[in-house]
């Protein structure tokens, strides 16, 4: 075994061992950057430093050739990371991204594959409800497209949802996209979004601090959503429930002195009312692309300093699906009131509505239907 692989085994054994927080594992680290130096310091100075009596148990076990179990564990892992090009980006590793190292807490160990270079990229992370609407996905994508083709990295969770289309509107631009994972990173989740795993191993980066083949788990999403924060210069909400964990992902930015930013919705949408609430406590309210990047003028590469406008004249709809459009707004309205208000049979409206709809213009929700743009 070479060098590399052997300090990336010893990596994966001494952070696994039970006993071993990872507040301690940093302070063990900044006493031993190396694991070799790690596994030889005295019982005293790992005690000292936080480990509990398990984990240098544990690692006599190892150094006395014992713990055969723990070592063959470690060797599948350090093969899955293989085969998948991933490496181990320890919290001392020059590589190891510098916005995330300020952080309260930072992983001992990242997990990476893909282009590693874009840890050091300046980056937006963008998030919002798995359950998002039509409109909020067209948002999270247009957004990420806007902004990916300016430079920014666009980085987001790989969620179901507005994690997944700002990555997608990210690559759809030819930019970038840094996918940080709650599961191991040989472990794709959801897996409805595997071929957008693929897409980003192969084309951006992903991150994970869990040990490959770490299943999901409840409590290991909302550590991952301080990386995600921790990695970028600022936050974005597109849509979010009052409870919804990307609010999570922009306490945790607050609190690592980050820029939080939120897009305003309909009051009558509920998804809406995470993204008010975090207006009403002092988030950036944005209607655009350019909104952010104004607000970090002077921060950002001077060509990412401005957003140039579009030329393009927007599309042209028919009069009676300009009509349309006027009458229903952006809130929500039943269907029958929308016949009302445009004085036209309901059975004449649906034809219309759906055209309008496959054109990404409006969207049903319930018995009612909204206008998204």
């Amino acid at each position: 075994m070479d060098v590399a692989s052997l300090s990336s085994l010893q990596w994966l054994l001494i952070s696994q061992w039970p006993g071993l927080s990872r507040s301690a594992l940093l302070r063990l680290m900044q006493q031993a950057p190396n694991p070799t130096d790690l596994l030889m310091l005295s019982d005293s100075a790992c005690l000292e430093a936080g480990a509990r009596q398990s984990w240098l148990a544990a690692r006599s076990s190892y150094l006395s050739g014992r713990d055969h179990a723990a070592e063959f564990r470690a060797d599948a892992q350090l093969q899955a990371l293989a085969s998948m090009g991933a490496r181990i980006l320890p919290y001392m590793d020059e590589g190891y991204p510098a916005l995330l190292r300020e952080i309260p807490d930072p992983p001992p160990l990242l997990y990476v594959a893909g282009r590693t270079e874009l840890l050091a990229q300046p980056q937006l992370a963008v998030v919002g409800s798995r359950n998002a609407s039509r409109g909020g996905l067209a948002l999270a994508e247009s957004f990420a497209s806007d902004l990916a083709g300016r430079g920014l990295c666009i980085t987001s969770g790989l969620a179901w949802g507005v994690d997944s289309s700002s990555h997608q509107g990210a690559l759809k631009a030819g930019g970038d996209t840094i996918a940080v994972l709650g599961t191991g990173i040989d472990v794709p989740y959801p897996r409805r979004n595997l071929r957008l795993y693929h897409d980003i191993l192969e084309r951006g980066l992903l991150v994970s601090e869990f040990p490959p083949g770490s299943p999901p788990r409840r409590e290991q999403f909302p550590q991952r959503n301080r990386v995600i924060s921790g990695l970028s210069l600022g936050v974005l909400v597109v849509e979010a429930a009052p409870r919804s964990g990307s609010l999570i992902t922009a306490r945790f930015a607050l609190e690592q002195g980050r820029e939080v930013f939120a897009i305003p919705g309909s009051i009558h949408n509920p998804l809406a009312r995470g993204c008010h609430r975090l207006i009403r406590e002092g988030a950036a309210l944005v209607e655009s692309a350019a909104d952010i990047l104004e607000a970090w003028v002077g921060w950002l590469p001077p060509a990412l300093a401005e957003l140039e406008s579009s030329n393009a004249k927007p599309p042209t709809l028919e009069p009676g699906q300009q009509h349309l459009l006027n009458a229903l707004g952006f809130d929500p309205l039943p269907l029958d009131r929308l016949s009302d208000q445009c004085r036209v049979a309901v059975d004449e409206l649906l034809p219309e509505l759906l055209a309008l709809e496959l054109e990404g213009w409006v969207e049903q929700q319930g018995a009612c239907w909204v206008r998204c743009k």
